[in-house]
């Protein structure tokens, strides 16, 4: 396991930002905390960076105690520049600072260019660049070092439709390398490019596993059903109902208590002499589960 977190807690003062947080993290993982402002999201991507220390639990990284930050990359969610640098020089300034031998940095540089696609830019100052352009510099200067864990702070929160897609694809690549956390409340980011969720809410972890298995979390019980005739109000009578809405007279979305509510159902609007035109089951999105998830 390349990091483990337990118990992780963090407090300022009376108010505790994380809450007994268990996390893992393994090889060449992509991993998306997710959860909306104030969730402490922030929080614990510092303490896992080394940045702040956490108030108790214990974090382990590459099988030790400490945090070797030498194999950690980071991003925070804004990024700080020094505007009268150059691409080329402020990857240089973050490759000696991390390290990096001279005979080495100079290679470094351009490839980190070249993936960020700043070439061109290479000789331009930062100040200019646009955002997009500063967000895929950021990146570069997290990754320059080759880290085993790269941490993005809401990577692509403040970017325009173009340029969160550019990174959303650096980050696709940079997951064959390396493992990667990242925080959102974008739930379509986390789509894009992630392999696990944790979902935080005040503090504490909501839920934890995969994007398959939340989109399957109580699947089945929500269907769609369509017929050739008004099928009337006779369904909010009916116990094996627990949710429904019409989207026009003949077709109506409904949530039953279980799987075999559907022939219940079916055997109803037969008897009722309705025809069926169309039935289906109506596939939960991420956004179903995250919602549903954090009202909990």
């Amino acid at each position: 396991m390349l990091l483990t977190a337990e118990k992780l807690t963090k407090k300022f003062g009376v108010h505790t930002a994380v809450d007994q947080l268990d996390l893992t993290i393994k090889d060449n993982e992509c991993v998306a905390l997710l959860g909306p402002n104030g969730a402490g999201k922030t929080t614990t991507l510092q303490m896992l960076a080394g940045l702040l220390t956490p108030t108790s639990g214990s974090i382990r990284f590459l099988g030790k105690k400490n945090i070797d930050r030498r194999f950690i990359g980071y991003l925070p969610q804004y990024p700080a520049f020094f505007p009268w640098m150059s691409a080329k020089e402020y990857l240089q300034f973050a490759g000696r600072l991390s390290g990096i031998p001279n005979k080495e940095l100079q290679g470094k540089i351009e490839e980190m260019l070249s993936f960020a696609g700043l070439e061109n830019a290479r000789n331009k100052r930062v100040g200019g660049f646009s955002g997009g352009m500063k967000q895929r510099l950021g990146l570069a200067q997290a990754m320059i070092h080759e880290p085993k864990l790269l941490i993005l702070d809401e990577p692509v929160s403040a970017l325009d439709p173009s340029g969160r897609r550019d990174v959303l694809e650096m980050m696709n690549e940079l997951k064959k390398k390396m493992a990667i956390l990242f925080s959102t409340h974008v739930l379509h980011d986390a789509e894009q490019v992630c392999d696990e969720i944790v979902m935080l809410k005040d503090g504490k972890m909501k839920w934890s596993g995969n994007l398959v298995d939340l989109r399957k979390m109580q699947d089945g019980n929500h269907v769609v059903l369509e017929t050739k005739e008004e099928i009337g109000h006779w369904l909010k009578t009916e116990n094996y109902v627990t949710e429904y809405s019409f989207s026009s007279p003949r077709e109506v979305e409904l949530r039953l208590r279980n799987p075999g509510s559907r022939n219940r159902l079916l055997s109803d609007c037969m008897e009722k002499g309705l025809t069926i035109t169309h039935f289906s089951e109506k596939g939960r999105t991420l956004e179903d589960a995250y919602l549903e998830l954090m009202e909990q």
